[in-house]
């Protein structure tokens, strides 16, 4: 006997949210990429100073809506910079080195949308899988960046 099939959902309020806090940065998911065939969505928190690690994504192509803060973008093999503030969209193409840097003195907050050309990623299908590969992959503790 098969369970029943989970029911679509359409609306994702941000304020409901798995949450993730990384060394270097948060992570508060918002729609998994379990919930759609070429995308998932998460508000990056980034605490004055603070930026992830230089990085790049061979399977995906990223939005990012900027909500509040001042920040920088690095993106390129030879790093091209560029200042991000309230209201400006960002383009990441795919395996384009990036990184974001929080530069004021408040957080940098905003919306990041990740896009799949090829479909949900096969080898982590789910948001959670993405960050067992990134926290073994940096040396980071699963258990201390997932809050339950």
């Amino acid at each position: 006997m098969s369970s029943p099939a989970k029911p679509v959902q359409y609306v994702f309020p941000i304020s409901k949210f798995d949450h993730y806090r990384f060394p270097t940065h948060t992570n508060d998911l918002v729609m998994d990429r379990s919930q759609a065939k070429a995308s998932e969505a998460f508000i990056v928190v980034l605490e004055p100073g603070e930026a992830p690690p230089r990085h790049q994504h061979d399977d995906t192509e990223q939005l990012f809506y900027v909500m509040e803060g001042q920040g920088r973008l690095e993106i390129g093999s030879e790093p091209q910079c560029y200042e991000v503030k309230p209201g400006d969209l960002v383009r990441i193409p795919v395996s384009a080195p990036h990184r974001i840097f929080c530069t004021g003195q408040t957080v940098l907050r905003y919306l990041a949308i990740d896009c799949f050309p090829a479909g949900r990623p096969t080898a982590e299908p789910t948001w959670d899988s993405h960050v067992r590969v990134l926290c073994r992959n940096n040396a980071w503790d699963y258990d201390k960046v997932r809050s339950r």
